[in-house]
């Protein structure tokens, strides 16, 4: 192999100037985090802000004298934005649980990515070159920017300037104690409510900086939010939650490893052609994979508390009550009875099939978040294991759909029990992180392992058996095996394990006390999760004729946690009523307005403020109420 050191020189360099813009993003979330301890979903969406907020900044005032000016006023618009969304949203949900929290700031993206989109339309915006800078000079016989140099310089100037704001100041000091100890900060008489504000609003203004100095690199467009909130959880993960030192390394590290994977481009190895620029999609992952399984805590973080007990004990698990069982029962005969009462509407038992199908996703991720305590931010990983094992066990093997079908959970359930291993040695966003790395490195096999999984285009041709080829005939199979699934999974839960697996998740330290192996016991739930999961994706690919690497993204992994956060973790029937009601809403609002991404995430919002316990948490106090008051009214 004849290696172009000038080569490795000039990417080590571009390597630099992406990792300094990575950096001003991160640190504006690990100060976020710090201080609030919010899980900023929509910080994405402040790079996004802050680039097209610069492009049509420059647009009105021009390019020669108004680009600087236009890069601050952008970076300062989405920090008075960052600070107006703490006041109005989020400092109502300090007391929440956090994930409640991160469904609120995820539907700020929708929102926000709507607005953009009624405001700039569509396509891809490209600004002009910084005024000043926009030659280049010879570095290692090639042309280098000017303007990455000068972003190169940008990350050190403002890990300087925050290192002296957080220790040569009295508002620096203030959010390194909240950082700390929250609770004692606000005894000694700290007005808490303007320290947030002030660290959300100067998070919010490091990325849309980020977000506005990349104008003359980098096309505004709307997929960024998504894709850059993905890239600062990783930096700010690997580096360690709440370590601006940390950020700094692991932006570094993480845009040096995607440098020099670029520069080796396709390498033979033992006659194999290994192309290490297709790891420029998953290798930051890949960084936080094995960071996370070495030091759990980040590179530069601590090592977090050992979990103790919750101040508020849920109530015991109970069996349904009559009443409870009659309402199940009758929503069953009306989905059972759907496709011949609904013959004037075809497209009906569709939306319900893949209503059912969301709801088994939703209950087996809900096997995780509740019982087990567990934070998932990739289930779709299962989701898609199941699906395409589906697929290639029909397409690749000629297995009939019965067999076929029944094989999938098993193969999914086997990547959980790969992938629990490891996850279940961690807790909280490290724990959520490292299920995110591993279904992103998942979806990156499935897109680019042409030859097995067909790549970008997927499979297809995957159709359910000749007896299930009427679409109603498919629909009540798909009722009967989602019905049969989350039942079992009501069972499990029920039962000794599902007890035992509450235990572990509020007085972890009392359970192994008890002689209890907690962590096994999370592992077995993840095998169980990550089965139906795949049962689901099963079901998913016969309905649909086929699968992409769609089913296994970072959107369907969001979908998911939404669904089980709308409906609420607290009870078992919340999955099944946050998925109908999203994915029902999202279909009943896609039809009507070309902005129903900010409709919805409207109405999530104005959910999370009013129910902050979910929907089925709602129904199951308002039911048990009006009961009663029928009660009352019957004995008097």
């Amino acid at each position: 192999m004849d290696l172009n050191w000038s080569g490795l020189a000039g990417q080590l360099l571009n390597g630099l100037a992406g990792a300094s813009t990575l950096f001003l993003v991160a640190a504006g979330l690990s100060l976020i985090f710090g201080v609030t301890r919010i899980v900023n979903f929509a910080h994405g969406s402040f790079y996004m802000l802050g680039l097209y907020a610069a492009y049509g900044l420059v647009s009105w005032w021009g390019t020669v004298w108004g680009f600087w000016p236009a890069v601050l006023a952008a970076a300062l618009a989405v920090g008075v934005l960052g600070a107006l969304v703490e006041m109005l949203l989020l400092r109502r949900l300090y007391q929440a649980p956090e994930l409640l929290q991160l469904l609120a700031t995820f539907a700020l993206v929708l929102v926000i990515r709507d607005a953009v989109l009624w405001a700039a339309g569509p396509e891809e915006l490209l600004g002009p070159r910084a005024p000043g800078l926009g030659g280049s000079v010879a570095l290692f016989g090639r042309a280098f920017p000017v303007y990455d140099l000068f972003l190169m310089l940008v990350g050190p100037l403002v890990l300087c300037l925050l290192w002296w704001l957080l220790t040569r100041t009295r508002w620096g000091t203030l959010v390194r104690a909240a950082t700390q100890d929250r609770e004692m900060v606000g005894a000694l008489g700290v007005h808490q409510a303007w320290l947030f504000t002030g660290v959300f609003a100067l998070g919010a203004f490091l990325a849309g900086l980020g977000g506005a100095l990349q104008l003359p690199r980098e096309p505004a467009t709307l997929e960024l939010d998504l894709h850059t909130i993905g890239a600062a959880f990783v930096v700010v993960v690997v580096g360690g939650m709440g370590s601006l030192p940390g950020a700094f390394v692991a932006a570094l590290l993480i845009a040096q490893a995607k440098a020099v994977c670029i520069w080796l481009g396709v390498v033979e190895i033992a006659g194999v052609a290994v192309s290490f620029s297709r790891l420029t999609l998953v290798v930051e992952f890949l960084v936080m994979a094995v960071v996370l399984v070495w030091r759990p805590w980040g590179l530069m973080g601590r090592a977090p508390a050992p979990a103790g007990i919750r101040a508020v004990a849920e109530r015991p698990l109970r069996l349904a009550g009559r009443p409870a069982l009659a309402g199940w029962w009758m929503l069953l005969l009306v989905l059972a009875a759907l496709p011949w009462w609904a013959s004037a509407m075809p497209y009906l038992p569709v939306l319900v099939t893949d209503l059912l199908i969301a709801a088994l996703f939703a209950a087996s991720l809900h096997v995780l978040m509740g019982p087990a305590g567990l934070h998932s931010f990739g289930h779709a990983a299962y989701f898609g294991v199941g699906a395409y094992a589906a697929a290639l066990l029909v397409r690749a093997a000629g297995l009939p759909m019965e067999l076929a079908l029944p094989l999938a959970p098993v193969a999914a359930g086997a990547a959980a029990l790969l992938y629990g291993w490891f996850c279940v040695r961690l807790s909280g966003v490290y724990l959520a992180m490292l299920t995110l790395a591993f279904a992103q490195i998942t979806w990156a096999i499935c897109f680019q392992w042409d030859a097995v999984t067909g790549g970008s285009n997927g499979l297809t041709g995957v159709w359910p058996a000749p007896w299930l080829a009427d679409r109603h005939h498919l629909y009540w199979a798909v009722l009967a095996l989602c019905t049969l699934a989350v039942w079992a999974l009501r069972r499990l839960l029920h039962a000794p394990v599902g007890y035992a697996l509450r235990a572990g998740r509020d007085a972890p330290l009392r359970a192994e006390a008890l002689g209890m192996d907690v962590r096994r016991l999370q592992w077995a739930a993840f095998c169980m999760a990550g089965g139906a999961a795949g049962l689901a994706g099963a079901l998913f690919a016969f309905s649909k004729g086929g699968v992409s690497p769609e089913t296994l993204s970072v959107g369907r992994s969001v979908d998911g946690l939404v669904m089980v956060l709308l409906g609420g973790i607290q009870t078992l029937a919340g999955p099944l009523v946050g998925a109908f009601a999203f994915m029902g809403l999202q279909d009943v609002v896609a039809r009507h307005t070309e902005y129903w991404r900010a409709v919805l995430g409207g109405i999530m919002l104005a959910l999370v403020l009013l129910f902050p316990q979910g929907l089925a948490g709602l129904s199951e106090v308002r039911f048990s109420a009006v009961l009663g008051r029928l009660f009352r009214r019957s004995v008097a």
